[in-house]
């Protein structure tokens, strides 16, 4: 959806090299268990660079702040990190808690990750401390005191989301039960940055994230910027980069502590474009462009799968709305360049196909399931089983779009394009609205979609005007506009 006017994640020149976890095991005498578990994995590491990450285990009394303590030995520097405050001096590293994350009840867990540079070697931390408590080591804890039964739960406490993968035309739970995302678009994260005001359009505390779980969704779709997150010259330092891909794991965090399903997307992409339908003639991430291009989108997919492959509750939706077609002579031309990319007619760029976006996500090991949408921006599903990618790891499921001024706004259209589809693939409507301020049209198509028990979202969680917007919400606390009341009614509605 387009938007109402508004007044690289480190340099790495190859593509990443993946290698095997490096894990430090928890050793504990017989019998013993340690006071807090700490283990270490290099995840993936490249000639100047590697991702790790820490998962730590508290075993002793209840703690409401940490901080973990470790030594490189090889020379490595972190730059970056998330899930926790990460800096370092010298050799050693101190990671701290966030403010969402700080309490850790016993045989609580929390994991955090990092980028760091190295050279030469890449020695693994030996020794670990857990606010000042050596960590794998064969020690007796305390046993915890007694707890307090009055005290409120902490702030998203909730069923986490499912893991989800393919099966057949629909996505199942490990149990093989089938799982709908039934949600909300939560806009700005693709906008805000590269114009340079900040990183989300409105508050994404817990309380707003709340407010979305209180319509009863169960998932929340997060529109991306490739430039953001990768960090380039022309966005600013405070808005890009490791603050940028902080602020987005932290978002993920929330909407899955109130047992919502996280849905990154890259919305705003690099790539002059000047032709037909165009959105603007920046060559930057600052409207929907046609296609993805070579230069940056393969890099921004294999670092976002990279942090967020050990997640599989996290769903990837690789490319917001493609429209080759608005470029090329012919459709077959346009579904062609939207598989294979390379050089398009009528796209002054070279282009980044579906295809390659898929092997740069399993490239790095990740295998969360991936939605791909088609032509006329993601609203023609007519040749997408023709032109699927493939997936190694077989969790590939079908985007669409819908707003009542699409040309496939039918029900004779969806039976004819979208039911094929839907009986050979997962089918998700990532965005469904309507410009009327009201709400009769993504009635009908919500009861489309109930009645094949397939998935929707609605477009968006922000407080813009309900007709260009279309906006779901005239505030944060979740109070519905004329238009938005269907869905949230609708949401409450529905027994799942």
């Amino acid at each position: 959806m387009r938007h109402p006017p508004r007044s690289v994640l480190l340099a790495c020149t190859g593509a990443v090299a993946l290698v095997a976890a490096v894990t430090v095991p928890v050793v504990t005498a017989q019998g013993a268990t340690p006071a807090c578990a700490v283990t270490y994995s290099v995840t993936s590491q490249w000639d100047s660079g590697f991702q790790g990450a820490v998962e730590i285990t508290n075993n002793s009394m209840p703690v409401s702040g940490w901080s973990l303590g470790f030594d490189f030995a090889g020379g490595q520097r972190v730059t970056q990190g998330w899930n926790a405050k990460w800096s370092q001096s010298g050799t050693t590293v101190t990671a701290t808690n966030e403010s969402w994350n700080g309490t850790l009840a016993t045989g609580a867990s929390v994991s955090a990750g990092f980028i760091a540079s190295w050279s030469g070697t890449n020695a693994v931390p030996t020794t670990f401390k857990l606010n000042g408590t050596t960590c794998n080591a064969d020690t007796e804890p305390s046993p915890p005191g007694p707890t307090d039964p009055t005290d409120p739960p902490d702030p998203g406490d909730g069923t986490a989301p499912p893991a989800l993968h393919v099966s057949g035309n629909r996505l199942v739970d490990a149990d093989g039960t089938t799982r709908r995302l039934l949600g909300v678009n939560r806009s700005g994260g693709e906008f805000m940055c590269v114009q340079g005001y900040g990183i989300w359009d409105g508050p994404v505390d817990d309380a707003a994230v709340a407010a979305i779980a209180d319509w009863n969704a169960n998932t929340v779709r997060i529109p991306l910027n490739e430039e953001c997150w990768l960090g380039l010259s022309n966005i600013k330092p405070e808005y890009g980069g490791a603050n940028y891909v902080d602020a987005v794991r932290e978002l993920v965090a929330r909407v899955k502590a109130h047992g919502m399903t996280p849905m990154l997307e890259l919305h705003w992409s690099w790539g002059q474009y000047t032709g037909n339908s165009a959105g603007c003639s920046d060559v930057h991430a600052t409207c929907q462009k046609p296609m993805p291009n070579t230069q940056y989108t393969p890099a921004f997919w294999a670092s976002v799968a990279s942090t967020f492959k050990d997640d599989p509750t996290v769903v990837f939706d690789l490319f917001n709305e493609p429209y080759p077609d608005r470029a090329t002579p012919t459709t077959t031309q346009a579904w062609q360049c939207w598989r294979d990319g390379g050089t398009c007619p009528g796209i002054g760029y070279e282009v980044a196909g579906m295809q390659d976006l898929v092997d740069a996500v399993r490239g790095t090991g990740a295998r969360n399931p991936i939605l791909l949408g088609g032509l006329a921006y993601s609203n023609d599903l007519s040749q997408w089983l023709t032109y699927r990618p493939t997936d190694p790891a077989g969790n590939l499921a079908a985007a669409w779009h819908v707003y009542n001024f699409n040309t496939c706004a039918n029900e004779s259209c969806w039976n004819s394009t979208l039911a094929p589809v839907a009986a050979q693939v997962p089918l998700v409507a990532g965005e469904i609205g309507e410009n009327t301020c009201s709400h009769s049209f993504v009635d009908q198509v919500m009861k489309w979609f109930d009645d094949r028990e397939l998935s929707y979202l609605g477009w968006t969680w922000n407080t813009w005007n309900c007709s260009s917007g279309p906006a779901l919400i005239s505030a944060y606390d979740g109070t519905p506009t004329s238009y938005g009341i269907g869905l949230r009614d609708h949401l409450r509605s529905l027994d799942r």
